[in-house]
């Protein structure tokens, strides 16, 4: 027979793998994390075909007692640095670190040719009535991306990836400047 404290253990639920949000906060749905980080593991042994891109721009839905966002959005953080690197060993190997670093370039040039637009003018605008990203915020995140491409000034990927910007009407095109910054988190990634 077994015993009170080991049927105990039997009916707890396993251990959550991030801190869940209380009270009236929401927070990812703890399914969807567990089954997108458990591909990721599987894609980061070799046995999967999710790539650093696909970490990028996973979503997950919002609920009551879910994972608490902050500590997910840091550990796909790490997810994603760790796929870039494996993605850009795989590239090295096969194809020689000149491929690797001339591709990086190219893409920087991209971005600096794109922000090298006058100030209020980088990014295509909302309507009078649309809200888009607030201009001015957005122009200074645009400023350090330069001086990053540009000069060399420090800048890292999670900087970027925890810009937020607020929203005004005739703002600029919020899809527009994220893939913005995801093309320059790639460069980042690309050349650490």
């Amino acid at each position: 027979m077994a015993s009170e404290d080991s049927l105990a253990l039997d009916k707890t639920e396993a251990q959550p793998a991030f801190s869940l949000v209380s009270g009236r906060t929401r927070g990812y749905h703890r399914a969807a994390v567990d089954t997108f980080l458990s591909a990721a593991r599987t894609a980061f042994e070799g046995g999967g075909d999710l790539t650093a891109a696909d970490v990028r721009v996973a979503s997950f839905p919002l609920v009551k007692n879910g994972y608490v966002v902050a500590e997910v959005d840091a550990a796909l953080g790490r997810v994603e640095d760790a796929l870039a690197g494996r993605e850009r060993d795989r590239v090295v190997r096969s194809q020689g670190a000149g491929v690797w670093v001339e591709q990086a370039r190219e893409e920087a040039q991209v971005i600096l040719d794109h922000l090298a637009r006058r100030k209020r003018h980088r990014f295509a605008r909302t309507g009078v009535l649309t809200f888009g990203y607030r201009i001015d915020e957005v122009d200074h995140v645009a400023a350090r991306i330069v001086r990053y491409l540009r000069d060399g000034e420090a800048l890292t990927a999670e900087q970027l990836r925890s810009a937020a910007f607020r929203m005004q009407r005739g703002g600029y095109r919020e899809e527009q400047v994220d893939a913005l910054i995801d093309a320059t988190v790639d460069v980042i990634l690309a050349v650490r």
